[in-house]
């Protein structure tokens, strides 16, 4: 039986076009990261799909996932727990947001803290 779509991005990127004049650019431009006085970060604190135990996560990075990584490791290795980058989300494990707020101020980032 054949695998049900849901959305275009189920295909994988396929493109099909019955345009005798297409022409695909595959120009995949790396975003740039942009400096962090100008990131505005937002600090959450989450336990949903994850079995009741909190996390903290950071929204809103722009930026190659490169430097996601590398600022995720920072965090990581700050709050001396495992986490994740991906989707452009930084996934701390427990309840570090003020610990980590104050890090991200002090290297010029505008963080806000969202919900309770």
């Amino acid at each position: 039986m054949a695998k049900k779509l849901s959305s275009l991005d189920d295909l994988g990127g396929f493109v099909f076009s019955t345009n005798k004049d297409f022409e695909f650019d595959a120009n995949d431009e790396q975003q740039e990261t942009v400096a962090n006085n100008q990131q505005k970060l937002e600090a959450h604190l989450d336990k949903k799909n994850r079995g009741g135990k909190l996390a903290t996560i950071i929204k809103g990075y722009k930026g190659t996932d490169d430097d996601l990584k590398a600022l995720a490791k920072q965090l990581k290795t700050l709050c001396g727990v495992g986490g994740a980058a991906k989707d452009g989300e930084i996934i701390i494990q427990g309840n570090f947001r003020n610990k980590i707020i104050d890090f991200l101020a002090k290297e010029g980032y505008k963080v806000k803290r969202v919900g309770g």
